[in-house]
């Protein structure tokens, strides 16, 4: 009997094998090499975007991170004297030699115009050193060589007497180490006293209290959102398709407007003379402006506004999955529509409702804009004063501390919320 003719496609291709067929050693390093083939591809096509997360995000907190306990300022200007005082106890005011180091080194910062860069460094720790090194130095510039050399350390205490302030050394001292932890205690609101022991701030505490005004705010923010998005969301995920459709362009509307645009819209509704106010005038409703703008409440209006389109859309998303015979399941079996909202449709919707909660917030964490035009001086929150300590103060290593600490904050608030989505969804399941 005459065989059947091979098909076109399958002339040439190699036997397939049979299911439970052994590979030969060939066989098998053919398929490893194939594996390691597509690994690489696979790689190559992720490797951009590797890239650019290295650059765009790993690569700035690790740098925040190390800048946060790295102060190299003082053993960079006056290494000589934080050598000296390394060997110093403390206790009493350094030796002879110290000071003629100092007045040394000081006049040759103002030759070089660094005075002032140790001035600024200085003056974190001790108020009123800025004024008094520069001061000094600019004395000590007028000294010849001669005369620093033999009466160095007179000329440096008659400079200025609180040169024989021991509270001066020691703080020189406690900010001459390369790697510090001071600017964690300051973030905290603590200090080490002269024993070396952690204790609580004599002078002002603000760094706690804003943390707290700055969790404060989101979480109100956060409720807000959840009390006006979840109603818009549960309307558009139950209107007709084409009427969800043209609503939802009403909701995304805020992502196609400039941020700046839209928080000077707010401050031409809530300023003294602005449009609210106007109105509550002309209806007789207040005698006088209410103070609307640069207070708390203005950046939780104004935030609210801009952050709610990310509460609505995990929730819609969410809400268009499940499917409405399960509420009518339960009405016919004689819950009442509320009951049936509460006990079946809610628990449903609270994955998108999470969701939208903890973008809000952790958003709302980290805004710096907002507050910082509408907000005045109770509505700021702790990126502005990160951005101020940037900005105008230049003290980049308590800045870095304070966002590390922001950053820690967020990574436990999350943790949490893992852990308690995490349980739920066990316990549903």
């Amino acid at each position: 009997m005459n065989s059947l003719p091979m098909p076109a496609h399958l002339e040439g291709a190699a036997p397939r094998k049979e299911a439970g067929a052994v590979l030969t050693r060939e066989e098998l390093r053919a398929e490893r090499l194939e594996l390691r083939r597509r690994k690489r591809v696979a790689l190559l096509l992720v490797g951009p975007l590797l890239v650019f997360v290295f650059f765009a995000f790993v690569a700035p907190i690790a740098s925040m991170l190390y800048r946060s306990v790295y102060n190299p300022t003082l053993v960079e200007l006056i290494p000589d004297t934080i050598h000296q005082l390394g060997k110093w106890n403390g206790a009493k005011l350094p030796d002879t030699p110290v000071f003629a180091t100092m007045a040394r080194e000081l006049k040759l910062l103002a030759q070089e115009r660094k005075a002032g860069i140790l001035a600024a460094a200085v003056n974190r720790a001790y108020p009123g050193a800025s004024s008094l090194i520069n001061a000094t130095a600019r004395k000590m510039r007028r000294l010849d060589d001669g005369q620093i050399k033999s009466s160095g350390a007179d000329e440096l205490r008659n400079a200025d007497p609180r040169w024989s302030q021991l509270e001066l050394w020691q703080a020189i001292q406690d900010i001459g180490h390369v790697y510090t932890d001071t600017n964690y205690l300051t973030a905290l609101d603590l200090e080490r006293n002269a024993q070396g022991e952690i204790q609580q701030r004599d002078s002002t505490r603000i760094y706690l209290q804003l943390y707290g005004r700055t969790l404060g705010i989101a979480l109100i923010i956060t409720l807000l959102c959840i009390v006006l998005g979840y109603p818009l969301a549960y309307y558009l995920s139950h209107a007709p398709r084409r009427l969800a459709g043209a609503l939802m362009v009403l909701v995304l509307l805020p992502f196609w407007t400039s941020l700046l645009v839209r928080t000077t819209a707010w401050i031409a509704l809530l300023q003294t003379n602005g449009v609210l106010n106007s109105i509550f005038q002309a209806l007789g409703l207040t005698d006088a402006p209410l103070e609307m703008m640069y207070t708390r409440f203005a950046t939780v209006v104004a935030m609210t506004h801009i952050l709610l389109p990310f509460m609505v859309l995990p929730l819609y998303s969410v809400m268009r999955g499940i499917d409405p015979s399960y509420v009518r399941a339960a009405i016919s079996l004689g819950s009442r529509p509320w009951s049936a909202f509460v006990r079946v449709f809610l628990p449903l919707s609270l994955p998108g409702l999470s969701a939208g909660s903890l973008l809000v917030f952790i958003i709302s964490v980290g805004y710096y804009i907002t507050p910082a035009l509408v907000g005045g001086t109770s509505g700021q929150m702790i990126s502005n004063l990160i951005a101020f300590h940037m900005q105008h103060s230049n003290n980049w290593g308590l800045a870095a501390a304070l966002g590390t600490l922001l950053l820690v904050l967020i990574l436990v608030l999350y943790w949490v919320y893992d852990h308690l989505v995490g349980a739920r969804n066990i316990k549903l399941g």
